[in-house]
C-alpha cells in the first residue's frame, strides 16, 4: 500500500512540475506568463502573469519585447474614471514593490501585443523578454490558452481585449 501511495505522490509532484510555468531573475519571480487565443484578423493580443518581488527594494517592469509576434508591445492599465472604464498605456512601466505580488490580468494591469503578426493559437507559445529596471532582462515563454470566457481562470490569462485597435 505504501508503494502505491509513494507512486501516486511521485506522479502528482512530477505533473505539477510539468505544469509549472515560472521564471526567476534576481529577487523577482514571474508566474505563468500567458495570452489568449485570438481570431484571424484580430489586431491585438493580451498578456498576463503574476510578478512577485521577494527582495527588500522595489523594482520596475519597464518594457517587454516579443519580436516574433509584435514589434509594438505595451504595458497597459485599465481603471474606472468617473464611472467609465478607461485604458491607458503606462510608458514608465509597472512598479513591483518590495515584498509584494503584482498581478497582470484582464480589467487591470496587463500587456498588449499590438498589430500582432499572426493569430495566437491555443496550445502554442511564444518567447518574450521582460526588461526590469534593477533585475535586468528575463526571457519567458507565453503560453497561449483558450479564448473561451472563464477558461483557465485563476491562471493569470483572462479577458477580452476587443476595445484595443491596432
Amino acid at each position: 500500500m505504501n508503494r502505491i501511495l509513494a507512486t501516486a505522490l511521485a506522479l502528482a509532484l512530477s505533473a505539477s512540475a510539468a505544469f509549472a510555468h515560472d521564471f526567476t531573475v534576481g529577487n523577482l519571480e514571474v508566474h505563468h506568463p500567458a495570452s489568449k487565443a485570438t481570431l484571424p484578423g484580430q489586431p491585438v493580443g493580451g498578456g498576463f502573469m503574476t510578478i512577485t518581488n521577494k527582495g527588500r527594494e522595489a523594482d520596475r517592469l519597464v518594457s517587454i519585447t516579443a519580436p516574433d509576434v509584435s514589434d509594438d508591445v505595451q504595458i497597459h492599465e485599465m481603471a474606472v474614471e468617473n464611472d467609465v472604464m478607461k485604458m491607458r498605456q503606462l510608458p514608465d512601466g509597472i512598479e513591483i514593490p518590495a515584498g509584494a505580488k503584482v498581478e497582470l490580468k484582464s480589467g487591470g494591469l496587463h500587456i498588449m501585443f499590438m498589430r500582432i503578426k499572426h493569430p495566437f493559437k491555443e496550445g502554442e507559445k511564444f518567447k518574450a523578454t521582460l526588461n526590469f529596471e534593477k533585475a535586468g532582462t528575463l526571457d519567458v515563454d507565453f503560453k497561449i490558452e483558450s479564448a473561451k470566457p472563464g477558461a483557465n481562470q485563476g491562471e493569470g490569462a483572462s479577458g477580452n481585449h476587443e476595445g484595443h485597435g491596432g
